[in-house]
């Protein structure tokens, strides 16, 4: 059944209410056409419920602009969706294109801050977010009285000499509801053991992100991930209206998890429209997706919160390797990465969530 303009309706409904599905929601494949963004394939999902997203293929199968009945969820930098072959990968090239959008993927093989590891130069956060995906599927059906509707893809990371890795991707929705699915299966098609990092860069903005909005997790433990994150500390969970020259603080978060081993993360705004409300909340697995890092950016112009977990730091791999905490692929081997990303709507939903991650942190 779909929840649709505050009423329930089954398949044989809505298919004598409308002509096609596509009249009440679903998903669209077209080219962008102008400037540094010519080329770049997307993918539009309506769910009818009012929150709709948009998917790009040719970067990484990530996503780009979200919201929910015409509030931006995501926040958008001033790059644009940068076309794959303007790609720099030294140093800090990764952010010429970094769109923001609710999620860009960081890795395969290493992230976070430039680094120097067994001799080969890694730029920022890794190339996966900036290859087009091959065999790229856009569909939906219906599944009894449930439509769902989905887009899957390969993006392939790979090096003569080098490493050789797939990461499989799969994100879908069901008409009605307010939330999305990524499926992730990450390969390793060499023969020879391949380092694997993974995070998921999920970006809040405005005006979901204000001087009112909310961290809610169920954090044992919070740490600054250097000094000059260090005085803000007291102040992770809660934002402000924009600062001139703020400099980003990062934060890692130890969490709990509910009885089936998964991490709930929200930020929400309770002021929102003047008091009804507006939150997202990330579901991963913690068994997946260890560390979970927040990126706190209250920059004018460069307003940002990032939700991320990850299976790694951002310090950078060389750091990784010297901690010993370097997650390998073996030849062959596969991992599997499952989240959820879903609206609360109202501050009864919002209350509803603070009520289940509260009970998880006590």
């Amino acid at each position: 059944m779909s929840d649709l303009f505050g009423k329930t309706y089954s398949r044989d409904e809505l298919r004598k209410k409308s002509g096609d599905v596509s009249q009440i929601g679903g998903t669209k494949l077209y080219q962008l056409q102008d400037g540094n963004e010519k080329g770049v394939r997307a993918i539009d999902f309506k769910t009818g419920s009012g929150f709709n997203f948009t998917v790009l293929p040719d970067r990484g199968m990530d996503i780009s602009y979200a919201e929910y009945q015409e509030a931006s969820l995501a926040y958008i930098s001033p790059t644009g969706t940068l076309a794959p072959s303007f790609y720099e990968s030294q140093s800090l090239g990764w952010l010429r294109g970094f769109y923001g959008g609710l999620l860009v993927t960081c890795g395969l093989t290493y992230l976070g801050a430039p680094s120097i590891d067994k001799g080969r130069e890694l730029g920022l956060h890794g190339r996966v977010s900036y290859i087009p995906a091959k065999n790229v599927w856009v569909d939906g059906e219906w599944d009894g009285d449930t439509y769902v509707m989905w887009t899957q893809g390969r993006v392939k990371e790979a090096a003569v000499f080098g490493e050789n890795i797939c990461l499989t991707r799969k994100i879908w929705a069901r008409l009605g509801e307010s939330r999305l699915f990524i499926e992730d299966v990450v390969e390793n098609l060499a023969f020879e053991r391949t380092p694997h990092m993974i995070l998921y860069h999920i970006n809040t903005g405005f005006p979901l992100l204000d001087a009112s909005a909310e961290l809610i997790t169920a954090s044992q433990n919070v740490r600054p991930r250097d000094e000059n994150a260090r005085p803000g500390l007291e102040e992770c969970f809660c934002f402000s209206d924009p600062i001139p020259g703020y400099a980003e603080q990062v934060f890692y978060h130890e969490m709990k998890t509910d009885q089936d081993g998964h991490v709930w993360v929200a930020l929400v705004n309770r002021s929102f429209k003047n008091g009804q409300g507006l939150g997202i909340y990330v579901k991963y697995s913690k068994s997946e997706l260890p560390n979970f890092v927040q990126w706190k950016m209250m920059g004018e112009g460069l307003y940002v919160v990032g939700l991320e977990p990850a299976n790694c730091g951002v310090e950078g791999r060389a750091k990784e390797r010297e901690r010993g905490t370097l997650q390998f692929l073996e030849p062959g081997e596969k991992r599997y990465y499952d989240l959820e990303i879903g609206v609360l709507a109202s501050r009864e939903q919002i209350e509803g969530m603070e009520k289940r991650i509260r009970k998880i942190a006590s």
